[in-house]
């Protein structure tokens, strides 16, 4: 219902009389004619703008619901933005999609809607638009457009879809503002270009402290962000120090975001080089306070965060608790997945059931585990990796080859995408490889082939390396498959240099006419001119083969080419009396009574010198015959035995014996 001409002419008056930025006024004025006319929908209309100006949005929703469809069609934008700012997102996309003739603030709410329902390439898409036709733009929005659509490119990296990005490389517009320069440096991060990203990083932070319409606390509060990023960076590329007195510099109780504020914290118990105490740093970690629904990390932060309070469970021997939660998270997701997040968690999961045990020990502890989820491709990685780290590579072979024929017989077509996912086909071609088994190494890319040359947005990556194993056969139906790749592989990107050389390759018969393949020949581009007489004069370097029977020892070198040099004795070794003007006496190493100066004491030490003298005669009657051995190899001594009678002392009977 209209409100009458006088109210409506109450109200234009009212706010006349205030200031545009005077939203407090405003809403007073509203609620002054609401009171004469409470269903007037422009009255209502103003006081929802003046209540999101004051962002009262919980307000302004509750006047929107009490409003009805009529204020809900007049103040669609409003409506939408409400329950944008209130974190019901899926509201909000609602809302926004329902409305007729969409404005220009109505598709910005609905970009960054799915920007936050982490629906990327919807909202660059929308953006894209928007950038492309800009009549009834308002002042700077061409530059809001591009912030958000490097935001969006950079959540989009961070989400594995870098193919739907169209422009990677920086440019100059993109160095100009700090809010452009950060969110390049982010899409550079995600990319893994860290270097890259700490270039544009710092950029960001300059452009930022020099702006002039901002307050210290503004450029302190827009700095934060990007030195937490900072952090981030250096610790990927190895600059903990930098990393440590970065993070010391930043007051994280400051931050305003609960989100930021989480993160800097993360970053904080990893950047430093001490040994941090794990059950300290589980309390560190869990000081953050709750993040609102409104500031949620995206997905892969939320991953991120998750394994790493799993991580610090684990280093405090919660095992149990473990065990506990990671399992209650598996039940809630089905197996086999691709997801990187579910498969993390698996091996967190075994972690703690084995007690962070690797090796033998370890296998022991997750192979039970492995028996009992057969299709999860985590545990199988992990068990994987144990074996290579024992050197077991035909063990680790046979899980894999067992896990691939359990998803063959599934008729799920979601497990026959894992089946030939290209990361764990390239695996098990790599543990071909180690054990030089070519021929099943091209029966499995054809296999993979195969597949994905029937599905809508195949594996480019593992098409090329399939049509090259191929190629190498000698079996015609392989090269002819081959061919076939690479005329497909040709269609989709004809400035692909690979799939055009390879398309060639496989295409030449010996009875071909050449002519028909120059186009093709010169997309490869010029072909440095190569000086064949050098390299015959060069000749072939051989490397020669390792031999058993030649020893690796390095040959020492003669003497007349290194002098001798004299071993340097420390004097903790040398005799208090040492002289080294004097000659050591050559016999020191002799024993005492050996020496040519021993003089023994006493009469009896001289009667047993005189029967021992060196080179005296020996006395047979008393030493008994010596025979010198054959070679001069030593002396046997035979003693002197007596005749068969005995003695008379020896042949006496003793008393008391028994015969």
């Amino acid at each position: 219902m209209a409100a009458p001409p006088s109210a409506r002419k109450s109200i234009t008056t009212l706010l006349r009389q205030t200031s545009l930025n005077d939203h407090e006024e405003v809403l007073e004025a509203a609620d002054t004619v609401l009171k004469e006319s409470g269903t007037d929908v422009e009255a209502l209309h103003v006081k929802i703008v003046a209540l999101l100006r004051l962002d009262r949005y919980e307000d302004a929703l509750r006047v929107l619901e009490e409003g009805g469809d009529r204020l809900k069609e007049r103040a669609a934008l409003e409506w939408a933005y409400a329950l944008y700012k209130v974190g019901r997102y899926s509201d909000a996309e609602g809302a926004a999609m329902r409305a007729g003739g969409k404005s220009r603030g109505l598709n910005h709410v609905e970009a960054q809607t799915y920007y936050r329902l982490e629906n990327f390439s919807k909202a660059v898409e929308i953006y894209r638009q928007m950038s492309k036709d800009l009549s009834g733009a308002v002042e700077n929005e061409d530059n809001d457009l591009r912030i958000n659509s490097r935001a969006t490119d950079a959540q989009l990296e961070w989400s594995s879809r870098g193919q739907l990005v169209q422009k990677r490389r920086p440019g100059r517009e993109d160095l100009e503002a700090f809010g452009m320069a950060y969110n390049t440096a982010c899409g550079s991060i995600a990319r893994g270009e860290l270097g890259q990203g700490e270039v544009l990083l710092r950029r960001a932070k300059d452009l930022c402290n020099a702006l002039e319409e901002l307050s210290d606390e503004e450029k302190i509060a827009e700095v934060l962000p990007i030195a937490v990023q900072q952090i981030y960076v250096l610790i990927r590329l190895g600059k903990i120090q930098e990393a440590e007195k970065l993070s010391s510099e930043i007051s994280i109780e400051g931050i305003p975001e609960a989100s930021t504020r989480m993160i800097a914290q993360n970053n904080s118990l990893v950047a430093t080089e001490r040994l941090t105490n794990p059950y300290l740093a589980h309390r560190v970690f869990h000081s953050s306070p709750p993040i609102p629904k409104t500031g949620r990390p995206f997905g892969f932060q939320s991953s991120l965060l998750r394994r790493n309070n799993y991580t610090i469970e684990l280093v405090s021997l919660k095992y149990a608790g473990v065990v506990k939660s990671t399992a209650r998270y598996l039940s809630e997701h089905t197996s086999p997945t691709l997801s990187a997040d579910v498969n993390s968690i698996s091996v967190i999961n075994a972690a703690a059931h084995a007690q962070n045990q690797i090796g033998k020990a370890g296998l022991k502890e997750v192979l039970p585990l492995l028996e009992k989820r057969r299709n999860d491709v985590g545990l199988v990685m992990l068990v994987l990796q144990l074996y290579l780290l024992t050197n077991n590579h035909g063990s680790a072979t046979s899980i894999l080859e067992s896990f691939f024929k359990l998803l063959e017989a599934s008729p799920a077509p979601t497990d026959q995408d894992v089946r030939f996912a290209p990361g764990l086909i390239g695996i098990l071609v790599s543990l071909y490889s180690l054990q030089g088994r070519k021929s099943q190494i091209r029966t499995e890319l054809a296999k993979a082939a195969s597949y994905w040359r029937r599905k809508s947005k195949p594996s480019s990556a593992l098409l090329r390396a399939a049509g090259k194993a191929l190629l190498e056969s000698p079996k015609t139906e392989d090269r002819a498959a081959a061919a076939e790749i690479f005329k497909n592989l040709k269609s989709q990107d004809p400035t692909d240099r690979l799939s055009v050389a390879g398309y060639i390759a496989s295409h030449v018969t010996p009875s071909s006419d050449l002519s028909n393949f120059q186009v093709d020949v010169d997309k490869l581009g010029p072909i440095p001119r190569v000086d064949a007489a050098a390299l015959e004069e060069a000749g072939v370097p051989h490397i020669p083969a390792a031999s058993s029977g030649i020893s690796k020892k390095r040959i020492a070198d003669t003497a007349d080419e290194l002098p001798p040099t004299k071993k340097r004795v420390r004097k903790s070794r040398l005799p208090n009396d040492y002289d080294p003007n004097k000659l050591p006496d050559p016999e020191r190493w002799l024993p005492l009574r050996d020496r040519s100066s021993y003089r023994p004491k006493g009469k009896k030490g001289k009667a047993r010198a005189a029967a021992a003298t060196q080179g005296g005669a020996a006395n047979p009657e008393k030493d008994g015959e010596k025979i010198e051995l054959v070679g001069g190899t030593g002396v046997v001594k035979v003693e002197k035995v007596g005749g068969g009678g005995g003695s008379k002392a020896k042949k006496k009977k003793v008393k008391g014996a028994k015969w």
